[in-house]
């Protein structure tokens, strides 16, 4: 399971979600499918949902659902934004 990191904030919007670092005031911007990716983990913290997510919401195979909930993922954590919960 994974968090937002403290100093992140989410912001909604038409095309996706942006993400705010609170303190820096750098920010980042998800797509619609980032978005997905980005709930699942909230939520039930696995690549595997955020996968299923994205295959229900988008006509894609599982591998590339994977492969893409996957490198969301990775960067968020990289980045700070996300941090095991």
């Amino acid at each position: 399971m994974y968090s937002l990191a403290d100093e992140h904030s989410v912001a909604r919007t038409d095309y996706g979600v942006v993400l705010l670092n609170e303190a820096t005031g750098k920010f980042w911007n998800l797509n619609p499918s980032g978005a997905l990716v980005l709930d699942a983990l909230l939520g039930t913290g696995t690549v595997e949902s955020a996968a299923e997510a994205v295959m229900a919401e988008f006509a894609v195979d599982s591998e590339i659902a994977t492969a893409d909930a996957s490198a969301v993922l990775e960067q968020l954590l990289a980045a700070g934004i996300l941090v095991p919960a």
